[in-house]
């Protein structure tokens, strides 16, 4: 009887481990050519950033004149698919970027009649909402008749565009195989140590939240400023805000690199991946949920309007004064 008490406890407990194992939640991956490789095949434009013009990726022209980059995808999609990773397909993603687009060219401050200013990389971040950004290069070597490929493969936090994995090889020199199958065949010996060292980064924004950005800035005409005193207690504005992120965020984990009378830049802020709600349901948190929280409070608290704008996935502003 007690070889079988044993029996079934240790049964029980595996099952409990695999079940757990199986629910252990994966970043979702996009797989996107490198920004070398989008330079070096000519695949870009320019965007221009509050004048200064910027030389980004142009991911539809790519692909729509690399069929070799459309199989490179796909291969690599399949592996990391075979391994229980979700994914984001690129031109999916861009698909669903341009229907938006109209939507966006047309929005504009209800005040100021400013317009949206955020560039196409991180316009395509925040619709395909992927975790994790592998950005790929490859370059084929010939000795001969035979060739061989050399690639770098990051793994891009696509909050903090942070490098959180990295794997570099040179395949075997091969007669006849196609690009696509030695890049496959290159990236095999690594593959699974870069998925650890994915999983291990992901574990840690699960346990510690995950870090993003945060711009506080004023409207010149509001009469106020962030040394402004509100409240029972005669509180600076900027106090005010560093006392809520302090109550508002993971461990009360933010830095506050800039503060001054008309601005505060606050980064390393840690929010949670994600939150359950009163019904018990498991909700994804993002930035734009932390600074509407925050405009909730000072407009509550103190009765002071603002405005949340999105600058990318980890990114926001909040101006304060009026919408």
């Amino acid at each position: 009887m007690k070889k079988l008490l044993i029996l079934i406890l240790s049964l029980t407990y595996g099952l409990v481990n695999v079940t757990c194992a199986q629910k252990a939640k994966k970043p979702t991956i996009m797989i996107v050519p490198s920004d070398n490789w989008c330079v070096q095949n000519g695949y870009v434009q320019i965007f221009n950033n509050q004048g200064t013009d910027r030389i980004v990726p142009d991911y539809r022209k790519a692909l729509q004149n690399s069929s070799e980059l459309l199989q490179v995808i796909s291969q690599i999609n399949g592996m990391m698919a075979e391994r229980g990773f979700p994914l984001k397909d690129l031109e999916g993603s861009l698909n669903d970027l341009e229907q938006e687009a109209a939507d966006n060219a047309m929005r504009m401050s209800s005040k100021t009649g400013g317009g949206v200013n955020i560039s196409p990389i991180d316009q395509l971040k925040m619709v395909a909402q992927a975790d994790i950004w592998m950005q790929l290069t490859w370059t084929v070597e010939k000795k001969g008749p035979k060739k061989s490929i050399s690639f770098n493969l990051r793994g891009l936090d696509a909050y903090t565009n942070k490098q959180v994995a990295t794997a570099v090889g040179t395949g075997l020199p091969s007669f006849q195989a196609s690009v696509p199958s030695l890049l496959e065949e290159a990236v095999l010996a690594h593959i699974d140590n870069f998925n650890s060292t994915l999983m291990d980064y992901f574990d840690d924004l699960f346990e510690n939240g995950r870090e993003v950005i945060m711009r506080v800035k004023i409207w010149d005409d509001w009469g106020e400023d962030l040394e402004s005193e509100f409240g029972e207690e005669e509180e600076e504005l900027m106090y005010i805000i560093e006392d809520w992120l302090e109550e508002n965020t993971m461990g009360g984990n933010f830095n506050v690199s800039t503060a001054t009378e008309n601005m505060m830049y606050i980064e390393q802020i840690r929010i949670p991946v994600s939150i359950t709600d009163q019904k018990g349901r498991e909700k994804s948190f993002s930035v734009r949920k932390l600074g509407r929280n925050l405009k909730k409070y000072l407009d509550k608290e103190f009765e002071i309007e603002s405005k949340v704008e999105n600058n990318g996935l980890g990114k926001l502003t909040i101006w304060i004064g009026h919408k």
